[in-house]
């Protein structure tokens, strides 16, 4: 397993890793836009020659509020590759949401509807695949997501968690629950799994293209570690 915790943690943008269009404040500054182009443009062509030595689909695991469909948007266009959503493809296979799903169905027909689906979308051309929280806990699942894919963790801290979950309330694991006592249990019961993702990548407290050049960076390392015939600890 790789870990990345490089890079600070800071709510503060990093010339290195923002892209523009992310979460920086946008700013006035013809002088400092056009630098922020460039910089987006040198980051472009590494990301580009790294979706040339793909061969599998990305596949991004982690609780939910660890970031995993807004760094896996701007991954896929840096990547140059599609972005696809598995609780957007669940919920249209099953012609309602998910919250609806889980109050009609339970978590365990969910599940297997789950499974059904992930499996589907790794059929499909390479991309970029965002999955619910749940998803990596099911063993089967894990199992199809090992066989195709990329797997990446994207970890995050309780208090970052709470901070992002606060701008929805339509989590079905957090109604009618106290949400930090809810995910201090879901990181008790999930993390040690999450841990047997290819890769761990530290999701930032910050601009999520922050996240986004630790994915590549892993990624890279990984597959170079792929190509020698060793792993990296």
């Amino acid at each position: 397993m790789l870990v990345f915790k490089y890079g600070q943690n800071t709510s503060q943008p990093s010339e290195e890793a923002v892209i523009p269009g992310g979460s920086a404040q946008a700013s006035d500054d013809e002088g400092a836009q056009s630098r922020a182009h460039a910089r987006a443009k040198s980051a472009a062509a590494p990301a580009q020659a790294l979706a040339q030595r793909l061969n599998k689909t990305i596949v991004l695991v982690g609780l939910m509020g660890a970031g995993k469909s807004c760094v896996g948007k701007r991954l896929a266009a840096c990547l140059g590759l599609p972005f696809v959503d598995a609780d957007r493809e669940i919920e249209e296979a099953a012609g309602c949401s998910i919250s609806d799903y889980f109050a009609a169905h339970g978590e365990k027909t969910f599940r297997d509807g789950e499974r059904r689906v992930i499996q589907r979308l790794l059929g499909n051309p390479m991309h970029v695949l965002a999955t619910g929280g749940g998803a990596f806990m099911d063993a089967s699942t894990r199992a199809l997501i090992k066989d195709k894919a990329i797997s990446v963790w994207l970890k995050a801290e309780l208090d970052q968690l709470l901070k992002r979950i606060g701008r929805r309330n339509d989590r079905p694991l957090l109604q009618n629950v106290d949400p930090r006592a809810k995910l201090a249990e879901l990181i008790d019961q999930r993390y040690p799994v999450y841990a047997e993702a290819d890769l761990t990548v530290e999701s930032a407290d910050g601009p999520p293209d922050v996240t986004v050049q630790r994915v590549l960076r892993a990624i890279e390392v990984g597959l170079a570690g792929e190509s020698s015939g060793t792993r990296q600890p």
